[in-house]
C-alpha cells in the first residue's frame, strides 16, 4: 500500500459515498485510477467493506485518549496521513510549544488503546510520545 492509497482510504474514511470524480480531484488522479485502486484494494482485502456510522454510535467511546507527538525532521504531512488513515483517531491537530500533532484517539478497550498507541510510536519520524486518557467531557462541540 503506497501513498497514494493511504491518502485514498483517508478520504474514504471521511466519506465513504464520495463520487470518484471527487475522490480523484482530492488525489489529483483520474477517475479510472481511482476506480482502479478502489477495486485492487477491496480485491487484496485492504477494504473489506463500506458502513454507516450512526449518530450514537459516534457519540462516544469508551476508552479516549489524547496523544502528544513529537516529530524529528519534515515528516509531518506523511505522519498526519498516516495517523488519518488508524481507524481508532478521531481528529489530529498541529500545534505550537513542545509538541508537534496531538491526536485523539477512541477505542472500545484499554487492550485496543495499547496497540494503537505502539503502532503510532513505530511511525518513522516519531521522536518522541506523551499520552492522558479522557476521564470525563464537560462540554463538547458535538
Amino acid at each position: 500500500m503506497d501513498d497514494a492509497d493511504q491518502r485514498l482510504i483517508s478520504m474514504l474514511r471521511h466519506d465513504a459515498r464520495a463520487s470518484l470524480s471527487d475522490l480523484a480531484i482530492g488525489l489529483g488522479m483520474s477517475r479510472t485510477t481511482v476506480r482502479s485502486r478502489i477495486e485492487r484494494l477491496r480485491a487484496s482485502g485492504a477494504i473489506v467493506g463500506f458502513t454507516v456510522v450512526l449518530r450514537g454510535d459516534a457519540a462516544r467511546d469508551p476508552v479516549r485518549g489524547l496523544m502528544m507527538l513529537g516529530i524529528e525532521g519534515r515528516g509531518t504531512d506523511r505522519i498526519l496521513r498516516q495517523l488519518n488513515g488508524l481507524s481508532a483517531v478521531r481528529a489530529t491537530h498541529t500545534t505550537n510549544g513542545r509538541w508537534d500533532v496531538i491526536v485523539e484517539i477512541g477505542t472500545e478497550t484499554l487492550e485496543e488503546l495499547d496497540k494503537v498507541l505502539a503502532q503510532i510510536r513505530r511511525f518513522e519520524g516519531i521522536a518522541q510520545s506523551e499520552t492522558s486518557l479522557l476521564l470525563n467531557t464537560w462540554k463538547s462541540g458535538a
